[in-house]
């Protein structure tokens, strides 16, 4: 048998392979390490080999520690099965369910076509209005939602604003390429279609394309030249929608996993450190999120050719006039969607009043309305659940007091804002089950002393200084979140990290916030996360792209959340000093003579 058929067949059963001989391969771990963090050390290096491989289902992956730590002796399973609905676990849920009312009832579109309308249409304007857009959605919306969301209403205005996209890639070819391509019997590349929903690209108006546009008088190479920077807007618009989605749920808790993470091991490691919540979380990541979202718009424009005069002049020309059929495009679409209804008013106040309630539970810098219930005992999580449970009664269309008195009225059947089937059809039960997972895990890495007998090896990074600690840190999660999940790449070192700061003794805070944050920013590969597959997907983009673009944006993610960790971050979470409830809950780890008691002079370094 030939090597190459060989390898294809080892190929096709790779997975199964690797979930027999992944075990063997590791069991030496068994008996060269101490017995216990031996033992959880095999099945957490087990379980990521996994996670990064996806032999496994992630969710399947995550329920393995229900069967691995009981058998093996590292947790009983009533300590292990409880880690999977805590109440972190309910704050997201809660999340999701609100996320889910917004989609039911459209407006989240509404929302997208009113900020396109106001930043109106010019390449960088309308690649700021999207990225700020697919941001703001993503802090509520799930990023993949999000992005299954605008990029169908991107296509339409670039059709709008460029034609149709095969006729656009015919006109960039030279003479000779068209000819070479007819002789050897090419055609064109054919337009993937999104593996999300067609259907909000469908219901865009075209009102306005068929009309008959004046004769083109320019020559042949000024048709391909800018036929050429047309394809280059093209692409900036498809690339920042889901960049700007990543960047966009790490401003709320419940954007994205990782922050539920953090949150959940913060609970299990430090029981008494309180600085974050939905609250402060979000003051401090929002103006981070502002900051590098600004940038990176800066860069994609940039690079795609978006920054111009045209930015600040007006000019009447072939462009001008397919800008204008785009805005109108935009206000027609906005037009059509009417009024805005009774359930879309009660859907914008109960997400008003959901975010307000979470900011203002124990916003840390006045008292907030907790303290009128009994201290410690309500929490994001009941404020979440209190808000979504009236989703599933409250009307849907405005009461009639009439309808009581009235025998002819129509006997209509009540319809709530949200019912219990497109709740369960829309929440991803399996992410619950992978944060459940990590909070299993961080458990056992706890309980074994795992993570203090890694952080014991450790011990040459405390001669680096905290800040390129930290950067360092960010940038080597940012970078192995290209290949993994991100939510299982948190799980696997944020209890490391932990570990290390105790080491080191530095505000626990100021490595794993950053950490956490940078397992979001994963911008340079298709794969990386579902918004970067999904974009990918539309057939026009290529891998060279995404890693030029990407790249750059990595640098600035790390850039940006250093200046926020060393100015206000500092403020916020006191990290200038070593806390107190880091001392108690670690009070069995050793400690190092060298000290980093001050963190006031760490942004010399940067």
């Amino acid at each position: 048998m030939k090597i190459s058929v060989l390898s294809k067949k080892l190929w096709c059963v790779h997975k199964q392979l690797l979930l027999l001989l992944a075990p063997l391969v590791f069991l030496p771990l068994l008996f060269t390490l101490p017995e216990k963090e031996g033992k959880c050390l095999y099945v957490v290096i087990l379980m990521a080999t996994f996670w990064c491989t996806e032999a496994l289902p992630l969710a399947v992956t995550a329920i393995l520690p229900v069967c691995l730590f009981p058998t093996l002796g590292i947790l009983p399973a009533k300590n292990v099965c409880p880690q999977y609905f805590i109440e972190t676990n309910f704050l997201f849920f809660s999340g999701l369910v609100m996320a889910s009312s917004i989609e039911e009832w459209g407006l989240h579109r509404r929302i997208a076509l009113k900020v396109l309308s106001i930043v109106g249409v010019k390449p960088a304007w309308l690649i700021l209005g999207m990225m700020i857009t697919s941001s703001f959605l993503s802090m509520w919306l799930s990023n993949t939602a999000t992005t299954a969301m605008m990029l169908p209403i991107a296509n339409a205005i670039l059709e709008s604003l460029f034609g149709d996209l095969e006729t656009l890639k015919q006109k960039c070819k030279s003479p000779e390429d068209h000819d070479s391509a007819v002789i050897n019997g090419q055609t064109s590349l054919k337009l993937h279609s999104l593996p999300s929903e067609p259907s909000e690209k469908q219901t865009l108006s075209m009102d306005g394309m068929d009309a008959v546009e004046p004769t083109d008088m320019r020559t042949t190479e000024e048709i391909r030249s800018e036929s050429e920077y047309q394809l280059k807007v093209w692409k900036g618009f498809l690339i920042c929608i889901p960049y700007a989605a990543s960047i966009g749920g790490t401003a709320t808790l419940t954007g994205t996993a990782p922050n539920l993470i953090l949150i959940g091991q913060l609970k299990s490691y430090f029981p008494d450190c309180d600085l974050i919540n939905f609250g402060s979380w979000f003051a401090f990541a929002f103006p981070l999120m502002l900051f590098f979202l600004f940038f990176g718009w800066i860069w994609i424009s940039f690079l795609y050719g978006g920054l111009n005069t045209r930015l600040c002049f007006a000019k009447h020309d072939h462009r001008a006039q397919a800008e204008a059929r785009a805005i109108a495009l935009i206000k027609e679409d906005y037009r059509k969607l009417g009024p805005m209804n009774f359930a879309e008013g009660a859907i914008s106040f109960f997400f008003i009043l959901f975010a307000v309630l979470l900011f203002t539970r124990d916003p840390k810098f006045v008292p907030g309305w907790s303290v009128f219930f009994k201290k410690g005992y309500v929490s994001d999580a009941v404020t979440g659940v209190i808000i979504v449970s009236i989703l599933f009664f409250f009307p849907s269309q405005k009461p009639s007091l009439s309808w009581w008195f009235d025998p002819q009225a129509v006997n209509t059947p009540y319809i709530p804002l949200l019912s219990w089937k497109k709740a369960q059809d829309s929440v991803p039960w399996n992410i619950i089950l992978l944060l459940g997972g990590g909070f299993a895990m961080a458990k056992a890495c706890e309980e074994s002393g795992l993570a203090s007998w890694i952080g014991g090896h450790l011990q040459p990074l405390a001669e680096v200084p905290p800040a390129v600690a930290m950067m360092l840190i960010t940038a080597f999660l940012a970078c192995f979140t290209e290949c993994a999940s991100n939510t299982a790449t948190i799980i696997i070192f944020l209890p490391v990290i932990a570990e290390l700061a105790i080491r080191v003794s530095v505000n626990p805070l100021y490595f794993m916030i950053p950490a956490t944050v940078g397992c979001s920013y994963a911008f340079m590969l298709p794969v990386s996360t579902p918004p970067n597959s999904i974009a990918f997907a539309s057939g026009h983009l290529m891998v060279k792209d995404m890693v030029k673009t990407g790249f750059v944006m990595n640098i600035l993610g790390i850039l940006s959340v250093s200046l926020a960790m060393n100015t206000w971050g500092i403020a916020m979470f006191n990290l200038s000093s070593y806390p107190e409830w880091a001392h108690t809950a670690n009070h069995s780890a050793v400690i190092p003579n060298i000290h980093f008691s001050s963190l006031k002079s760490i942004n010399t370094t940067l």
